[in-house]
């Protein structure tokens, strides 16, 4: 492992809740997420903005790369855990390929405080 890939991060996947009903809701069950650790991932600071207003915020950003070759599995209803902090995956994960084969990935992570 390169001392650039030294992170380990938690993806967490949460099922969405079901009503008494039993019917399916659009909220996210987080009390009975999954937890998978990753290994061998950079975890860098990314673009950071502040929301003004009413209701003023801090939405600060990191970008998660893989090791090449590797997979990140998040969906944009996911959280990552790392260094403390949980923040959100924000968007589509971007699967970069070289010769129709993926090369790495990279996740844009958020945090939005306030």
């Amino acid at each position: 492992m390169s001392i650039l890939y030294g992170d380990t991060a938690t993806l967490v996947r949460a099922p969405l809740k079901v009503d008494k009903y039993g019917n399916t809701t659009t909220e996210r069950d987080w009390a009975n997420a999954t937890r998978t650790a990753f290994a061998g991932l950079s975890v860098q600071p990314d673009t950071s903005s502040e929301a003004e207003g009413d209701r003023p915020a801090v939405i600060t950003g990191w970008l998660l790369k893989t090791q090449k070759g590797r997979d990140f599995p998040a969906l944009p209803t996911d959280r990552v855990e790392w260094d403390g902090l949980t923040l959100s995956v924000d968007g589509e994960v971007g699967r970069y390929k070289l010769g129709g084969r993926l090369h790495h990935c990279e996740a844009r992570l958020k945090r939005v405080s306030g």
